[in-house]
C-alpha cells in the first residue's frame, strides 16, 4: 500500500528481523526445549510439596499430654481440631465459659454442647455468641465425668475441660471405634434443659 522509499526499507528491515529471529529460535530449539522440560517438572515439584505441607499441616496427633503451662499450645492444638470440623462438632463438658465458647467463633458448623453446670452467666455468654456467630446448642447432661469432642465422627477424649487446658497436667486420646456408640447413647437421652 505504502510505495514510498521509507516504507520499503521499513518493510525489508521488518522481513529482515523475522528472518534473524527464526534463524535464533532454530538455532536454539534445543535451549527452549529443556527450558520448557524443566519449566514442567519445576511446576511438578512444586505441586509435590505442596501436597507434603499440606499433609503436615494437616496431621493431627491422635494423643499426647500436656503439661501445666502449656496453655497456648493446648489452645493451638484444640482450635486446630476445631478448624479441621466440616460437618459438626459435639463437645461433652462440665465446665464451659465463654472461653470455651470463643474456640468456636473459628468454625461455621453445626456445635451442640453437652454440659452439666447450665449456670445464669453460661445461659447470657450463649446468647450473645448466637447473635453474633453460629448458632451453639446447649443441652444439661449429667452422666460424664469426663471430656469429649466429636469432630465429623472423630471421637476426642479429653482429661481437661477445654476451658482449662494446659493449666495443669492433662492427657487426649483419639477414639476411631467408640464414637457411633456416644453419638448414639446422646440421641436416646431426653434432656431436662436445652438453650440456643
Amino acid at each position: 500500500i505504502l510505495n514510498s522509499d521509507k516504507a520499503i526499507e521499513i518493510n525489508i528491515q521488518i522481513i529482515r528481523a523475522f528472518v534473524e529471529m527464526r534463524r535464533f529460535i532454530y538455532s536454539n530449539a534445543q535451549v527452549f526445549q529443556r527450558l520448557e522440560s524443566v519449566e514442567k517438572k519445576q511446576i511438578e515439584y512444586d505441586e509435590k510439596l505442596d501436597e507434603i505441607f499440606d499433609a503436615l499441616q494437616d496431621k493431627i496427633p491422635e494423643k499426647g499430654i500436656f503439661f501445666d503451662g502449656q496453655v497456648f499450645d493446648a489452645y493451638v492444638f484444640v482450635s486446630s481440631l476445631i478448624r479441621s470440623a466440616s460437618k459438626s462438632i459435639i463437645l461433652i463438658d462440665n465446665y464451659i465459659d465463654d472461653s470455651v465458647l470463643t474456640l468456636f467463633s473459628k468454625t461455621n458448623v453445626s456445635v451442640i454442647i453437652y454440659t452439666n453446670n447450665i449456670t445464669k452467666q453460661l445461659e447470657l455468654d450463649l446468647h450473645k455468641y448466637n447473635s453474633q456467630y453460629s448458632n451453639i446448642l446447649i443441652k444439661k447432661f449429667e452422666y460424664s465425668h469426663d471430656g469429649f469432642l466429636i469432630i465429623d465422627n472423630k471421637l476426642y477424649h479429653f482429661g481437661a475441660s477445654l476451658k482449662d487446658l494446659g493449666k495443669k497436667w492433662f492427657a487426649f486420646s483419639k477414639f476411631d471405634k467408640d464414637v457411633f456408640k456416644v453419638i448414639e447413647r446422646l440421641k436416646r437421652e431426653k434432656f431436662s434443659k436445652i438453650l440456643y
